[in-house]
């Protein structure tokens, strides 16, 4: 018998999704609070060519084995629990939610660390989206790749990453309210300069307690409605300690994002830098998401001249630190850890295939 014929393939696509650093504003985008996330210039570009088949064949710079999965496959998170390799969980799924119209195949290549908190899965998510032929809004896109995540990972983690890498502006952050999501740029002043440092501490929201946080904040709505629009004199009034604080962290964090907005717009650095430092104190103690290795890079970040503030970015449980400084204030040779100086960046787009 003769080989079957071999798939015709279409022309290439191809798209680049920019990480993200979280400059401040943790935890408050699944709290209808408000968060100024910039997309930076290290991010995951994917390259699709089409066929006529119905299984998705994508290999990784950043894995040996490929993700090989059906375009029907399930978006279950029971069903793409079994999925291996585990990178390959955020193909099925993307391709579960967007429904391309054929199978391919094509590879995956990423400046972005893996497992620091910069948004690595939101950056895959997004140009997969694009490249199987997602082509609405940013917001839909944004939600369309945050269903993904849930059933990728189980974990119920929020919208700022997916959104902030699809509608990101250049050489702006993007301040969010998570009520309605309206955005509005902030421009990054030109003396400033972002420097992202690497605790060592690798990080998995899947294995930390960020979904126990979720629950705790969901508990204290119960109470008081959506904790980013709750006064911050009701919300120190939930008689349980531990809610208190959760509620406490969401409602002062929403106030610090429009101080550090208010201070980038009006070029004060020493200002923004000292909310930074808060906001990373009350990530520590009210939120409880830091840990040993990030606070000890903070206080280090911190002894530096022309540091302005530093503070744990991506919703903690290890991962790295964002520092806003002045420009070259900080010698990234001498940290001893990975670092990198990031620009703010435009969102995901699609790229002309040479």
């Amino acid at each position: 018998m003769a080989d079957p014929a071999p798939h015709r393939r279409a022309a290439p696509v191809r798209a680049h999704s920019p990480g993200r650093v979280n400059l401040i504003g943790d935890h408050t985008d699944y709290n209808e609070g408000v968060a100024l996330p910039m997309a930076v210039d290290l991010g995951t570009t994917v390259t699709f060519t089409p066929d006529e088949g119905t299984r998705l064949v994508l290999r990784s710079s950043q894995d040996p084995e490929p993700a090989d999965v059906d375009i029907h496959m399930s978006l279950d998170s029971r069903v793409l629990e079994a999925v291996e390799p585990r990178w390959a969980r955020y193909v099925a799924a993307v391709a579960s939610a967007v429904r391309p119209a054929s199978g391919g195949s094509g590879t995956v290549v990423t400046t972005l660390p893996i497992g620091a908190g910069l948004s690595s899965s939101a950056a895959l998510e997004v140009a997969l989206a694009l490249v199987f032929g997602h082509d609405a809004d940013p917001v839909s896109l944004a939600r369309t790749c945050q269903r993904a995540e849930h059933a990728a990972t189980g974990v119920p983690t929020g919208i700022m990453d997916q959104l902030v890498v699809s509608a990101a502006q250049e050489n702006c952050a993007l301040l969010i309210d998570f009520a309605d999501l309206s955005m509005q740029t902030v421009e990054v002043p030109a003396g400033a300069e972002v420097v992202v440092v690497h605790s060592g501490e690798s990080r998995a929201l899947a294995h930390s307690a960020y979904a126990q946080r979720r629950a705790e904040c969901e508990a204290a709505a119960h109470r008081l409605g959506p904790l980013g629009r709750v006064d911050p004199a009701v919300a120190v009034a939930i008689p349980d300690p531990v809610l208190r604080r959760r509620a406490r962290h969401v409602v002062t964090e929403c106030e610090r994002v429009h101080w550090f907005t208010a201070a980038l717009r009006a070029g004060d650095l020493a200002e923004a830098g000292r909310v930074m430092a808060a906001s990373h104190h009350s990530l520590a103690h009210d939120f409880e998401v830091s840990t040993p290795g990030l606070d000890s890079l903070v206080e280090r970040l911190m002894g530096f001249p022309g540091v302005f503030g530093a503070r744990l970015t991506g919703a903690g449980f290890g991962g790295c630190v964002v520092a806003l400084t002045e420009p070259t204030a900080l010698d990234l040779d001498l940290l001893g850890t990975p670092a990198w100086r990031v620009r703010a960046s435009r969102g995901a787009h699609l790229v002309a295939v040479a």
